[in-house]
């Protein structure tokens, strides 16, 4: 499929993705470079979809983690999975051959799916800040407030908005006829990048933006609920006898909040520099070097990465879960109802 073009003089050589008039170049690595970054890529897409693969099997299979939070990590884990397996592979060849060889339908429904699963976690961890600072700032009315009933709807909501909002852009003519003016027409021939035009990078900042507001806003709230809570914990333990499972309750969903805490901000962290540099480029007529724009995706992608190793470093039932998933109990028909919050 790939071309040599002759430009100038004969021993002027470029690479091209196509044999086509507009077609773009490719940037050709050494053989050794492009199996280092195939191995990377390889290793993170490995721990991307098992690690995600197992937080949805402990979810599922053990009854004790069937809880309105687990049910929304465990819908997040999904969309974590499922980026790393359908559309991690095709990101990886597109990166380092700097082409894209697989049509404008396959184009168009990875475009699709990888703005969908992204988009599902971004709504995810929002609706888990909201579950956190239920259950932190009104501990006595988060059991009836935030069911599991409740839990389905959001995880329904969180995955039918960004399929919505995400065909109607990719799958529709409305964008395109309305504002062609903001769009501009795919560079070349091979580089599959439908929806960075000026419209999208405009529209894609407060997309993520004003969730991410939402999330440290109320993250800040918890925290200082929290820190109120464990201080009244602390002087009612010394002065009165205290319920140790109380105590041990109030301490988990700390706890919980703490480290759901962390995966926002590592959510931040990993698509900050995306997003900023998709508004600033669609500012500036697209200036972003493309070795550095990839770079930016994948440090995006690389989150998806994360959560699984934040739950084996921060949750000891995530680790109990573990063991038992790699060891043969997790044959005994008892295993499912192991209570994994017992220490």
């Amino acid at each position: 499929m790939r071309a040599l073009q002759e430009l100038g003089s004969e021993d002027q050589l470029v690479t091209l993705c196509y044999q086509v008039n507009g077609s773009c170049p490719r940037t050709l690595h050494p053989l050794g470079v492009q199996m280092i970054i195939y191995l990377a890529c390889a290793i993170g897409m490995l721990i991307t979809v098992l690690g995600n693969l197992l937080v949805v099997f402990a979810v599922s299979y053990f009854k004790a983690l069937h809880t309105p939070t687990n049910f929304l990590l465990l819908s997040l884990a999904l969309a974590d999975m499922f980026l790393g397996l359908l559309v991690l592979p095709f990101s990886t060849i597109r990166s380092v051959e700097s082409c894209w060889f697989f049509g404008d339908f396959l184009c168009r429904l990875h475009t699709y799916l990888d703005t969908l699963f992204c988009l599902t976690s971004i709504f995810h961890l929002c609706f888990i800040s909201i579950d956190r600072h239920c259950a932190i700032c009104n501990p006595l009315l988060y059991p009836t407030k935030f069911t599991v009933k409740v839990a389905f709807r959001y995880i329904v909501v969180g995955w039918g908005l960004p399929a919505a909002y995400t065909a109607f852009f990719l799958y529709t003519d409305v964008v395109e006829e309305g504002l062609g003016v903001l769009l501009v027409e795919m560079p070349c021939v091979g580089s599959c990048q439908l929806l960075f035009n000026k419209f999208w990078g405009w529209l894609n900042f407060p997309v993520f933006f004003f969730p991410c507001v939402i999330m440290i806003s109320l993250y800040v709230k918890i925290f200082i609920v929290a820190n109120r809570q464990a201080q009244q914990i602390s002087t009612m333990s010394k002065g009165t006898a205290t319920s140790s499972g109380q105590i041990g309750a109030s301490k988990r969903e700390r706890k919980a909040a703490k480290t759901l805490g962390i995966a926002v901000g590592i959510y931040l962290l990993c698509w900050l520099p995306f997003t900023v540099d998709t508004l600033v480029d669609s500012l500036l007529e697209f200036i972003t070097p493309p070795l550095v724009f990839d770079i930016f995706i994948w440090f995006a992608y690389f989150n998806s990465a994360c959560n699984p190793l934040i739950y084996v470093f921060s949750y000891r039932w995530f680790r109990k879960a573990l063991k038992l998933v790699l060891s043969r109990e997790v044959f005994s028909p008892r295993t499912p109802t192991i209570d994994l919050y017992q220490d």
